[in-house]
């Protein structure tokens, strides 16, 4: 005997539901939370608020897990490939905005493989130069490095790094043309920089400001679109005369491609109320970072964007690591 419509709906609600009270349950035990990068930095920072913040509102912990390596890429994939079932989360970086566009083989696709749930914060990055260096904005920086072609030097946190491909990104708009002095780590970089064997570098914020309030360092832009507010009278890069100009670090929050929607907007849900609070505003300011709290969707939009923006520099550039 057929079954009568609404007899159809009454079984399917009744398959859905228990789905349904398990993401509202979600989660009843500990949640791994990948950081794919050493402790200390600023992913780890901003990867060990979002714990503590899904902790105090879940009940259950969000345990951190530091895995660093290959530029971000061995947490990210150790993530992608784990189960989906909500007890592993990870940080999302700018990493995963530039690595599709530099390497040539990957172990996994950002898009594909993670699933977006929030992006966190923008940490702009200051455009400094050490103080012996007659440039007090970027267009006297660029009259020094076009009457002189590689004579200047700037310094990265190595191949492919935030630092070193928005300094790409600075010369493609430009048509400047400087050396390029790659370390392991912004803080070697950062030494060097002050002690005047390296001109100029595009570094975190938060890395540098303290230098440059001590004078060791002269900031002469932000490299976001818009101007940072612990700084208001430094001009943008875009401001400065390179037009398009908008690049920095990020960070967010993603989980294996096919965890349950319902989890991910559950997630999504709880950092967004907080991370749009004026305390943590202010805490993250402090940082050096700016809240992007966001939708899943949008995060997943600004991905996407960032690996386009990013494989167009890569290419004019001739960047690419086996």
């Amino acid at each position: 005997m057929n079954k009568h419509p609404l007899q159809y709906l009454a079984a399917l609600l009744v398959a859905l539901c228990p789905i349904a009270v398990a993401a509202q349950q979600y989660p009843t035990k500990a949640v791994r939370f990948i950081i794919p990068f050493p402790p200390g930095g600023p992913t780890d920072i901003m990867g060990r608020i979002a714990a503590d913040i899904l902790s105090k509102s879940t009940g259950q912990q969000f345990v951190p897990d530091n895995r660093g390596g290959a530029g971000g890429n061995i947490g990210a994939d150790l993530c992608a490939k784990a189960p989906a079932d909500g007890y592993t989360i990870c940080m999302i970086t700018a990493a995963q905005g530039v690595s599709p566009a530099i390497y040539k083989k990957m172990s996994y696709d950002p898009v594909k493989d993670l699933a977006t749930i929030t992006l966190m914060a923008n940490l702009p990055s200051l455009l400094t130069v050490h103080p012996a260096l007659p440039a007090k904005n970027v267009k006297e920086l660029l009259g020094i490095a076009k009457s002189k072609p590689d004579a200047l030097t700037y310094a990265s946190t190595g191949n492919g790094s935030s630092p070193h491909m928005l300094m790409e990104m600075f010369k493609f708009y430009t048509g400047a043309k400087m050396v390029h002095v790659p370390y392991k780590g912004q803080a070697q970089a950062v030494v060097d920089q002050i002690s005047g064997q390296v001109q100029l570098a595009f570094n975190t914020a938060i890395g540098v400001m303290p230098h440059v309030g001590s004078g060791r360092l002269r900031a002469i832009a932000i490299s976001s679109k818009e101007r940072f507010p612990p700084m208001p009278e430094l001009q943008t890069v875009e401001e400065g005369g390179v037009k398009g100009f908008d690049g920095g670090s990020w960070q967010g929050v993603g989980a294996p491609a096919g965890t349950p929607p319902d989890i991910i907007r559950r997630l999504n849900t709880i950092l967004v109320k907080e991370l749009k609070t004026p305390a943590m505003r202010e805490q993250m300011i402090k940082r050096g970072a700016l809240v992007s709290a966001n939708s899943p969707e949008e995060f997943s939009a600004f991905l996407k964007a960032e690996i386009a923006k990013w494989t167009k520099i890569a290419r004019a550039a001739n960047i690419s690591i086996d």
